[in-house]
């Protein structure tokens, strides 16, 4: 995994995927659309993932509370 530096703001490549991601309070926090991306090959992470939510919060495994937040 190689990366580039912008301030808190980082970008991890794994598998040939772009993987964003940035630290805050000494805690790494990672886009998940990017992660689904690498691990799935979906053409579509940001569906993947909507589906993903909804089948888990019906079962009453996620929160109900999913904020997407801007990534550079």
């Amino acid at each position: 995994m190689t990366e580039s530096k912008d301030q808190n703001h980082h970008i991890a490549i794994f598998k040939g995927k772009t993987i964003r991601k940035t630290i805050f309070n000494k805690e790494w926090y990672f886009s998940v659309i990017d992660v689904v991306a690498a691990l799935t090959d979906s053409p579509a992470p940001r569906q993947y993932w909507g589906k993903v939510k909804q089948r888990e919060f019906l079962d009453q495994q996620l929160s109900p509370i999913w904020v997407q937040l801007k990534s550079k």
